[in-house]
């Protein structure tokens, strides 16, 4: 899927969108008023050499040239050599400081840049990657930046350079010898057209193959997720096929841009240096004709190579900074991106935030990417503080969409969510959210050990508070069977436990961080009848006192709640406590009879 699909198109020419980085170079104003002005003098040292030189040509190699009325002596050529000498020395000290402040902010900047990207697509609501690839993201969290930090910490630079180097060589041919310089000139401004044609052509290649590139990264993602599947079902060689052949593609659109890329590169070198070659050839017989000293045509050569050598840097610099335009693009894609859950304007306060009542008030909700139908049709439930309510159902009711509701993933298309009596709308995010423990059915695991995985509930919780909640939720037993204890690292998503350990320290974080409404997606489905046993010992403690929405497909485990609501195809279709649904011979019935009485 596109990711224009997921984000807002830009509507920037391409290289208008390199000015949008300027929020980021602000910050740093200063260092990038030091890397002009090492810039500026750097440029202005090696404009000074040609001149040196032919000083050195007409009156240090000259034949008794006279010098202020006297004869070139040793100790003013010398001087001369040291002058030239203290020019290099300058040059080097100005380019040398330059390359360090210029890689300085090009890191900087990339650092700062990949920050605001990542922290904007957190705040993205879940629907924002339904059609959007992590692969991609990560794509251009890494490549695209890379681009840029090349551009920002060098070809800008490089370019500046060139052109100042390019305009001041350009002024000193016209003051050495303005018959030549026209001569030059005129040839030069030949070169335009084709350098704008094809400079179109490798603006639209080189997004082209960011964006091949991107969707080679995405496939890699997404197959690198799914290892354990992938061998199950010994795909290994099919999707080794499928990457193999996203990377062909991507580096067939590599090549046609370096292809066209090289062509403006050999283009502007031979006709840049076949122009000068004839203006030299011009110039060398005004020599021979004594119209021109030959000091005078030295320093043309040595400005001519300098214009030269400009030229051919702005031309290999020009295509950096079309492919970071076409990064840039991309990146910004993803930092204007508008999060589709917003807060109000002015947010309210929650009422007391030590309680839950929730009420889901005429609710009708239907997701972004299937509008066609609903996945809940007015929906009406009064949750009261405190009360344990399980959501039964077949697949597809609408159960876990109640949770995202809650949670606020998603806003609904009709009616009103309340917690305490407030529109969950008018809170503040973070203030819903911070009410709210979840135990999702599939736990998540971080690349940490377990004393932060469980922290991750409450951040400025003790270890002593960590390890009470390891306990409540059972994970204790376990840990303390781990080489570290709670120092021990899980391993990427949890790869070193088993499916209940991950699920228990799932329940523990959710326990820790000590929120009045707990939310159990199939919180015990991963257990074994042991293990769940346990757990369900540490959720019931963990319920006390607090409202809490429990998904259950297994209808043994909701056996002691307060109240079962029953969802079918978006709709309440019973409700009641658990002995007295049984007793009646609607769904609630049937599924319980189809786990109960074989």
């Amino acid at each position: 899927m596109s990711i224009n699909q997921a984000v807002p198109p830009a509507s920037k020419p391409h290289l208008a969108s390199l000015t949008d980085l300027w929020p980021f170079l602000r910050p740093y104003r200063s260092k990038v008023v030091l890397a002009f002005l090492l810039l500026c003098l750097g440029s202005a040292t090696i404009l000074l050499v040609p001149l040196a030189f032919r000083d050195l040509i007409d009156f240090g190699f000259g034949a008794q040239q006279q010098v202020n009325g006297g004869l070139w002596d040793s100790l003013s050529m010398n001087a001369h050599f040291i002058a030239l000498f203290g020019l290099a020395s300058l040059w080097a000290l100005a380019v040398a400081s330059r390359y360090y402040t210029v890689s300085w902010l090009g890191e900087r900047i990339t650092a700062d840049l990949r920050s605001a990207v990542y922290s904007r697509v957190l705040a993205q609501s879940p629907q924002f990657f339904e059609t959007l690839q992590t692969g991609e993201v990560l794509s251009r969290l890494t490549g695209d930046t890379a681009l840029i930090q090349t551009v920002v910490g060098s070809s800008i630079s490089m370019g500046l350079r060139s052109l100042f180097q390019f305009l001041g060589g350009m002024t000193m041919l016209a003051v050495t010898s303005l018959y030549l310089f026209a001569l030059n000139l005129g040839l030069m401004a030949l070169l335009i057209l084709p350098l704008i044609v094809i400079g179109r052509k490798v603006k639209k290649l080189s997004r082209e193959s960011q964006d091949k590139i991107a969707d080679a990264s995405a496939l890699a993602a997404e197959i690198l997720n799914a290892v354990p599947t992938v061998q199950s079902f010994t795909q290994e060689q099919q999707e080794a096929k499928r990457f193999t052949g996203r990377a062909e593609i991507s580096f067939l659109s590599a090549i046609r841009r370096s292809r066209v890329r090289a062509a403006l590169t050999a283009l502007v070198i031979m006709a840049v240096m076949g122009a000068i070659i004839f203006v030299l050839w011009i110039g060398a017989n005004l020599v021979h004709a004594g119209s021109m000293t030959g000091g005078q045509l030295a320093s043309f050569i040595l400005y001519a190579v300098l214009v030269a050598s400009a030229v051919s840097s702005m031309a290999e610099v020009w295509g950096d900074i079309l492919r970071a335009a076409g990064a840039t693009e991309r990146l910004l894609e993803l930092l204007h991106a508008q999060p589709a859950i917003t807060e109000a304007n002015v947010v309210q306060a929650l009422q007391q935030p030590g309680i839950a009542e929730i009420q889901f008030e005429n609710v009708t909700f239907r997701y972004p990417s299937r509008m066609q139908s609903a996945a809940l049709s007015d929906i009406s439930l009064t949750i009261a503080p405190g009360e344990s309510v399980a959501l039964v159902g077949p697949s597809g009711a609408g159960k876990t969409t109640l949770f995202q509701l809650l949670l606020r993933f998603y806003d609904v298309s009709s009616g009103v969510i309340r917690i305490n009596g407030l529109d969950i709308r008018q809170l503040a995010i973070q203030d819903l959210r911070s009410q709210i423990a979840i135990v999702p059915q599939d736990a998540v695991i971080f690349s940490a050990n377990a004393l932060e995985n469980i922290r991750y509930g409450r951040p400025d919780a003790s270890d002593a508070d960590v390890i009470a909640a390891a306990k409540l939720a059972q994970v204790d037993e376990f840990i303390n069977r781990l080489p570290d204890t709670y120092q021990t690292f899980l391993g990427e998503r949890g790869t070193r436990l088993s499916g209940g350990q991950r699920q228990r320290i799932a329940i523990a974080r959710a326990i820790l961080k000590n929120a009045p409404l707990l939310l159990l997606d199939e919180a015990t489905s991963a257990l074994d009848a042991e293990s769940e046993i346990l757990v369900q010992k540490g959720l019931n403690a963990a319920m006390q006192g607090r409202t809490t929405l429990i998904i259950a497909h297994r209808l043994s485990t909701v056996k002691q709640v307060d109240r079962i609501i029953v969802l079918d195809q978006g709709v309440i279709v019973e409700a009641g406590a658990p002995d007295d649904l049984r007793k009646q011979s609607g769904l609630y019935a049937r599924l319980a009879d189809l786990q109960f009485d074989r």
